[in-house]
């Protein structure tokens, strides 16, 4: 487990990987990459992803049982995919960086997307789905005290990230289908996935009401236990 020491470089490095690094990554792999290249840009995003959580621990010992956690974690995304029509990614992806951190958060997101896809297909639109849960894990990181201070305020964290997974994927729908973003072809894709986006975000409210208190009370007592 490599441990990054210089706190100016994990600074700089928590700031730059997921806020300009991924983000352009992602972009220049729909735009600029040919198609066939997908698979290499999603990898690409998962390396990054990776480093972004080596940012996140000083010392080994607590990274590799943090790394543990994570793969739990990240098989339970998976897992929660081949659930019909509710999926319970999201949730996951917001209880594991509320708890281990939004580096963590960011991680299982991304490889969640990646790894399922192995399955479930993988294409270009791949490394958005990968951006798009790991913002929301470490939009999630930040906003951990008051998530869990309160339970409204978590519910509707979780049927806004429903709609902020949905936004990023009809990015890459015009994308895909023009090459470039067009403000008046974005308009009318956010309007036709409108159902989708409905059905993201009272699965993430379902899921959160029922699962955030009994997964959150564990991975508490995981972290306690093993000083995570």
């Amino acid at each position: 487990m490599i441990v990054i020491k210089s706190k100016k470089v994990r600074t700089v490095l928590k700031i730059s990987i997921p806020f300009a690094a991924i983000p352009l990554l992602v972009l220049l792999g729909a735009v600029a990459f040919p198609q066939k290249q997908h698979l290499l840009v999603s990898f690409g995003v998962a390396v990054l992803a990776v480093l972004l959580f080596l940012t996140g621990f000083e010392r080994k010992i607590v990274g590799s049982r943090r790394m543990v956690i994570v793969a739990v974690m990240t098989a339970l995304c998976i897992a929660g995919r081949f659930i019909p029509l509710f999926k319970p990614v999201t949730t996951l992806t917001i209880l594991t960086a509320m708890y281990l951190g939004g580096e963590a958060g960011f991680l299982v997101g991304a490889l969640a997307a990646l790894l399922s896809n192995f399955y479930f297909g993988q294409g270009p639109w791949t490394p958005f789905q990968m951006l798009a849960w790991g913002m929301i894990g470490l939009l999630a990181g930040f906003l951990a005290k008051p998530l869990k201070k309160s339970r409204a305020f978590l519910l509707v964290f979780g049927v806004l990230s429903g709609a902020v997974f949905s936004f990023i994927m009809d990015i890459w729908t015009i994308l895909w289908y023009n090459g470039s973003f067009q403000l008046e072809r974005y308009l009318p894709v956010l309007v036709t996935a409108i159902p989708h986006t409905v059905m993201y975000a009272v699965s993430n409210f379902l899921f959160l009401w029922m699962f955030a208190k009994p997964f959150g009370e564990k991975l508490e007592r995981v972290k306690v236990k093993y000083g995570v």
